[in-house]
């Protein structure tokens, strides 16, 4: 049985801030209330979507690697506790 990729739907529905502003980029492309009548203010318009998209990138990014860091320090703390391993090598006895 092959794993398939979740939709896209699926996808966006995990970060919010994303699906919002995809949702404010097709809503310039479609102008269903007919406001943008110039290509400039269409571009203009677009620009800062995409601006406001790569900073909702980059925050969700973050966040992801926030927490597979946590969840790896977390795990190799773990494990080290598990196998009951010792940084110290104890007390050294002088010799007499």
């Amino acid at each position: 049985m092959t794993a398939t990729r979740p939709s896209l739907d699926e996808r966006l529905g995990k970060h919010p801030h994303l699906r919002e502003r995809f949702e404010s980029i097709l809503a310039i492309v479609e102008d269903a209330t007919s406001t943008i009548d110039l290509a400039d203010e269409a571009e203009r318009l677009a620009i800062i979507e995409v601006r406001q998209l790569g900073a909702a990138m980059l925050h969700e990014w973050a966040r992801t690697k926030e927490s597979q860091k946590s969840t790896e320090i977390g795990a190799t703390e773990n494990s080290a506790i598990r196998n009951g391993k010792k940084n110290s090598i104890g007390a050294q006895h002088s010799a007499q």
